[in-house]
């Protein structure tokens, strides 16, 4: 694996060049993307229910964007790889799920993995292990930064972010960001996705 973080060791990448990556990448979708916020109180929020579900920064609610064949497919077979080995690996695995990374900041990853007991109420409110997003062709890197930044500094062990075309993946952590080639891992638990096994 290649890593992004720094340039100091060879094959490294700075954190400038893995941002025109990723726009590189976004670019060839060929789209403008334009956020879509609404300024709602938290209360309603909390009591409403979306199709599909929004995410919730202070006060604004996000729409986010799902809904297209390549980013579906690839969710639904990452999520039935990952669901086939909860107990072989001890997690339990959710996609979709409102995550509290905040007071007033609920995420909604496109799937997330937990390493222990189901949470006790409707919305995680401690960290899952790994939170995993896929690309749709309307993301904004801005938007996708923050986004990671946010279950990062919640205390999110990794993020994985996947291209669902190319299968272009990144692995994020408090420490570093990889570029991956063909298997994405965690450790501890030791998590192992071959991405062509995805087809």
């Amino acid at each position: 694996m290649a890593c992004l973080h720094c340039n100091r060791h060879k094959g490294r990448i700075s954190p400038d060049e893995i941002r025109r990556t990723f726009l590189a990448i976004i670019a060839t979708e060929a789209t403008i993307a334009v956020s879509t916020a609404t300024v709602i109180p938290l209360s309603e929020y909390l009591a409403a229910s979306y199709r599909p579900d929004c995410e919730y920064l202070e006060g604004e609610w996000l729409e986010r964007n799902v809904g297209e064949w390549d980013h579906s497919r690839l969710q639904m077979l990452l999520n039935g790889y990952l669901s086939n080995r909860e107990k072989e690996w001890g997690i339990l695995v959710v996609p979709e799920q409102r995550v509290q990374v905040k007071a007033t900041r609920y995420r909604v990853p496109d799937i997330s993995v937990l390493a222990g007991a189901a949470p006790p109420g409707p919305i995680l409110e401690e960290p899952p292990f790994l939170c995993i997003e896929i690309l749709s062709r309307n993301d904004r890197m801005q938007e996708m930064q923050e986004r990671i930044d946010d279950y990062l500094s919640f205390g999110v062990h990794y993020v994985w972010l996947i291209h669902p075309r190319t299968r272009r993946a990144f692995v994020y952590t408090s420490e570093q960001v990889l570029e991956v080639k063909g298997v994405l891992r965690t450790e501890g638990p030791d998590i192992c996705v071959p991405l062509a096994e995805l087809e």
